[in-house]
């Protein structure tokens, strides 16, 4: 995700002369250098430096570089974090008092300027803290703000969201090749139709059981197909699902 906002910001135009990427890996360092003309450093301190921060490391890394980097910090700097499940008062115990502090649930949609994310303040954030972390998340995609005690069940909608829509699409090509299709051809179909599906929805704005509603004549094909979806409790399933995700997230930031 960090190289994914990486390559958007300089897609968006952000000069990399202005950008500075800390990474420890030295095979690493080396290879997002000679791919983005950045500079790659692998010194915290050089945060000192920046007017905006970004943290995006594993949940469970969360503590070990608040220790590390929290030194070079200082009051005024925004410390924008895109760790799932870690709140903003959990940061904000680790770093200076007055550091501004947002919290991010991106997805992995961004790859291909096309990401959802999700943001909340922290204590000390003001509208200008706001308006530059959207900035810099706008050039991978949308942006809504949301009250922190919300974040959970973004992550569990949008955040993991991606990998449910891939399943669903994986079953239908699999569908397709029992049903006597070749795999590229399966492929195509379900691909192709959930990328249709998805501008449908967001160009016409509809609800989506309005749209459900246009393809199922009664007594056809669409209809005998959502019946069995309906005997299988594939709604429930999903709703069991996010649930168990929004969960896990809390249990992350714990």
């Amino acid at each position: 995700m960090g190289e994914t906002l990486l390559s958007g910001l300089i897609r968006a135009g952000r000069s990399a002369a202005d950008l500075v990427v800390v990474e420890k890996r030295e095979e690493r360092a080396a290879e997002l250098a000679e791919r983005y003309g950045v500079p790659v450093v692998a010194d915290v301190a050089a945060a000192a430096e920046a007017d905006t921060v970004l943290l995006v490391v594993k949940p469970q890394d969360m503590a070990d570089v608040l220790a590390e980097i929290a030194p070079a910090l200082r009051p005024g700097q925004l410390l924008v974090s895109l760790a799932a499940g870690i709140t903003t008062s959990f940061i904000e115990s680790h770093v200076p008092e007055g550091v501004a502090v947002v919290r991010v649930m991106p997805n992995t949609p961004a790859l291909v300027d096309e990401g959802m994310a999700a943001i909340s303040a922290g204590t000390h954030c003001d509208d200008a803290h706001l308006a530059e972390a959207t900035d810099l998340l706008r050039s991978v995609g949308r942006v809504v703000e949301v009250p922190e005690k919300q974040q959970d069940a973004v992550t569990a909608i949008s955040g993991s969201g991606p990998a449910y829509v891939f399943f669903v699409v994986e079953a239908m090509i699999e569908a397709g090749v029992h049903l006597g299709l070749p795999r590229t051809v399966a492929h195509e179909l379900a691909v192709q139709t959930l990328v249709g599906s998805a501008i449908m929805l967001r160009e016409t704005n509809e609800h989506p059981a309005v749209l459900r509603e246009q393809v199922t004549s009664p007594g056809g094909t669409t209809a005998a197909a959502l019946r069995e979806l309906e005997v299988h409790r594939v709604r429930a399933a999903f709703l069991a699902a996010l649930e168990a995700a929004r969960d896990r997230s809390r249990e992350l930031g714990s």
